[in-house]
């Protein structure tokens, strides 16, 4: 018997020994977990962000003591800042687009800040608007004509985007040689030229952040300003990024042909690639062929070997 309850006493010990370990080990895990949580809040939370003290677009200063330009441009850095996916994706993006567009903007004189308004726009992808607008630099088609684009079902190099950026410079030019200002210029690529004079003659001032424009154009050098700062300043606005965190163009050569093409995966496989992979280097043409009947000089990019892997 006196074993009995020597062997129950020790079980009594190991229970409440038992339970107190457990206890302390919850609240351990209870203050682990909130130290956890108040430190996620303190590395990422919800902040409002600082308004730069200075800011300019294309060399021209922007009147950030104006209390209406101000909250126009903290809009725009919240909503670009916090939809954080795309922010990253954007930033990725620009290294890999940027040095092709840098150089064909300089060429043309037009300031380099407008390499923004091409990730404004398209986000740096070949897409269409619900205008029908197209390419890395959304440009519709009657425009892409007038400025020497060849469109049709075969060629549309609105999505070249070498020649669209030419285009986009000429279109760039004249506008700054109609309105004066670049910032004008830009708003005149979103809203059109006669829009934009429509409104100067009825509010009778003439620059941009004295003008009441549309929700889109309103909207628009203040959201090309708040894209350069981010990407410019990426880890102020809270994105890491390491340098093999961004995308890099793949080196192409250039093939130059002046003939049909019947078929583009039999032409891909001469240069051992395939039919997917000279479509992502050349977008512009439309088809799985290329009629070429006037016999016109086009050059093709083609990947240099080694950077993919082909499936058998």
């Amino acid at each position: 018997m006196r074993y009995v309850k020597s062997g129950l006493l020790l079980l009594g010990v190991l229970f409440v020994a038992s339970t107190l370990i457990n206890a302390v080990q919850l609240l351990d895990e209870k203050e682990t977990q909130e130290t956890v949580e108040q430190e996620v809040v303190e590395e990422y939370g919800v902040h409002a962000l600082e308004i730069p003290e200075e800011l300019s677009f294309a060399g021209e200063e922007v009147p950030l003591d104006n209390p209406d330009i101000r909250e126009r441009l903290d809009r725009e850095l919240l909503v670009n800042t916090y939809w954080q996916s795309n922010a990253l994706l954007l930033i990725k993006r620009s290294k890999k687009f940027f040095p092709i567009i840098e150089p064909i903007l300089k060429e043309n004189g037009i300031p380099d800040d407008f390499k923004y308004l091409a990730v404004a726009e398209s986000g740096l992808q070949n897409v269409i608007s619900p205008a029908r607008a197209t390419g890395y630099w959304q440009i519709l088609k009657a425009t892409a004509k007038q400025y020497g684009l060849e469109v049709n079902n075969n060629v549309d190099e609105r999505y070249h985007l070498k020649k669209s950026t030419e285009a986009a410079c000429k279109y760039l030019n004249d506008a700054k040689k109609k309105f004066g200002s670049w910032s004008l210029a830009a708003a005149a690529y979103n809203t059109g030229r006669g829009n934009l004079i429509k409104q100067q003659d009825r509010q009778k001032v003439s620059n941009y952040y004295d003008l009441l424009l549309g929700e889109e154009t309103g909207r628009y050098v203040f959201r090309i300003l708040a894209i350069k700062e981010i990407i410019s300043n990426p880890e102020k606005y809270g994105f890491q990024l390491d340098e093999e965190d961004y995308y890099t163009a793949i080196p192409t050569f250039e093939v130059e042909i002046d003939q049909p093409v019947a078929d583009f995966a039999d032409f891909a496989k001469e240069y051992e690639i395939n039919y997917k992979i000279l479509k992502i280097h050349n977008p512009w043409l439309r088809e799985a062929f290329l009629n070429n009947a006037s016999h016109k000089k086009y050059q093709i990019e083609i990947p240099e070997k080694g950077y993919y892997q082909l499936g058998r």
